[in-house]
């Protein structure tokens, strides 16, 4: 009984090393390797091309997409800094106003009509360069942010699922799409997102 309990014990312990040995991580050049799923497994050298070239093409699409969010994120900060903001004072308050305003913050006075009436107001915009200030949550900017954000990282999962395949076919095909993405609009991306 002793005997059986051992020989249990010791052929559980070759099959996990048989596992860990099939496991290896080791690059292959097989043109069969399945790309997302089973069902998309090369048969042919046309195939296993075809799946390379839509590799490079994914690959460039994920460099456009973070050109195109980057290029978006500029236009919504200017947008936001270049809100004007009519403040309507007496003149006192108009005085009192005026020196405790930050050194940064540009105004120009204005006439303001309304019902016939003439009102001298001040229009107060903020500079550009000031600080870390978080925009107010607005709709027409949050919402399609998240959804670039949302294709963005798709993208970027697929690519990882195929460079996890160890395929060196695969491997280069998505370094390739990334160096062209990256050669043809990298200049619009802004230093501050750094790879995604």
């Amino acid at each position: 009984m002793d005997m059986s309990g051992h020989t249990d014990s010791s052929s559980s312990s070759t099959s996990s090393g048989m596992t860990s040995m099939s496991m290896s991580m080791v690059f292959t050049t097989d043109h069969s390797t399945p790309l997302f799923s089973s069902q998309w497994t090369p048969t042919t050298t046309g195939a296993y091309a075809g799946t390379c070239i839509f590799l490079i093409i994914l690959a460039i699409i994920s460099r456009l997409l973070l050109a195109f969010r980057s290029t978006l994120e500029r236009k919504w900060h200017d947008r936001a800094v270049n809100r004007r903001y009519v403040m309507v004072a007496g003149e006192s308050e108009r005085e009192r106003e005026r020196q405790s305003l930050p050194a940064e913050e540009k105004s120009a006075e204005a006439t303001l009509t309304t019902n016939g009436l003439d009102e001298s107001v001040r229009v107060v915009r903020t500079a550009r360069n000031r600080g870390m200030e978080v925009v107010p949550w607005r709709f027409s900017t949050d919402l399609p942010r998240a959804g670039i954000f949302f294709v963005q990282a798709g993208v970027g999962y697929l690519l990882m699922l195929a460079v996890m395949t160890l395929n060196v076919g695969y491997f280069l095909s998505v370094l390739a799409g990334l160096f062209v993405g990256e050669l043809a609009v990298g200049r619009f991306i802004t230093a501050d997102d750094g790879h995604h």
